[in-house]
């Protein structure tokens, strides 16, 4: 059963990475940021000003936050996580705050969905996937993270990992997924598929795994565009390769 409201453990970690020293947000750039929140949402804070009345930014921030409803407390930390003046590129902590906050709270308090992604492929996918619970686990996982705009490398992972276990499931065997591709071909031949076919479904993984090996060197955000190419790719690979196993 969800906790209803963000833990109060997680708001004081919120707090630890957006206020920290080198990686977080300035102490005035958190009481203007905090201000307009307040003016907008006719909320009292207790720092309003700079310096504050507190022990250090951390604080100060963690008990502006808690004045806040929880839908805006999801709402302030994910657009803090995005703050224009944190260090360039984003640090990994606040990358990852924010993942974290949208992998738990999104169902909770998000209110972006996809409208760009191929619905009915994504569906489509989903459902040749249900009798691979950890494969459609992360592709679940990399869903919410484009349906709340993280375009980060961290979703590309999700997709990159979701097919690699399926392979594994689909061909009982424990390769990585580079040394899966040389058997996609003979499988797909061995399940009726023409040659041209199994050459061109191979080639398109060979170049899948290269563009995906190319952003693991990278921890910045990829393109929205290609983002969403990659995704409907996956779910296509996906749904032809299960249909292929069930098939055979």
């Amino acid at each position: 059963m969800h906790e209803i409201g963000i833990p109060s453990m997680f708001l004081t970690h919120a707090s630890d990475v957006l206020g920290d020293t080198n990686d977080g947000l300035s102490g005035s750039n958190i009481v203007k940021a905090f201000t307009g929140y307040a003016f907008d949402l006719n909320v009292n804070i207790p720092h309003a000003s700079y310096p504050f009345d507190a022990a250090n930014k951390r604080t100060a921030l963690l008990e502006n936050l808690r004045c806040f409803e929880p839908e805006d407390q999801y709402r302030i930390i994910k657009e803090l996580c995005e703050h224009p003046t944190l260090p360039q590129p984003v640090p990994d902590s606040v990358n990852n705050l924010k993942i974290q906050l949208i992998a738990r709270y999104s169902d909770q308090f998000g209110s972006v969905s996809s409208e760009t992604l191929n619905v009915t492929l994504v569906e489509e996918a989903k459902h040749w996937l249900s009798d691979f619970p950890d494969s459609l686990k992360l592709y679940e996982s990399a869903l919410t993270k484009f349906n709340n705009n993280v375009f980060e490398r961290n979703l590309l992972d999700d997709l990159r990992l979701s097919l690699e276990l399926l392979l594994k499931s689909i061909f009982s065997n424990s390769k990585s997924f580079e040394n899966q591709i040389p058997q996609i071909g003979s499988f797909i031949n061995s399940n009726g598929g023409s040659k041209e076919f199994s050459n061109m479904f191979r080639t398109l993984v060979d170049y899948y795994s290269k563009y995906q090996n190319s952003f693991v060197k990278h921890n910045d955000a990829v393109v929205e565009e290609e983002v969403e190419f990659i995704f409907e790719m996956t779910s296509s690979f996906m749904k032809h390769l299960v249909k292929m196993s069930i098939k055979g």
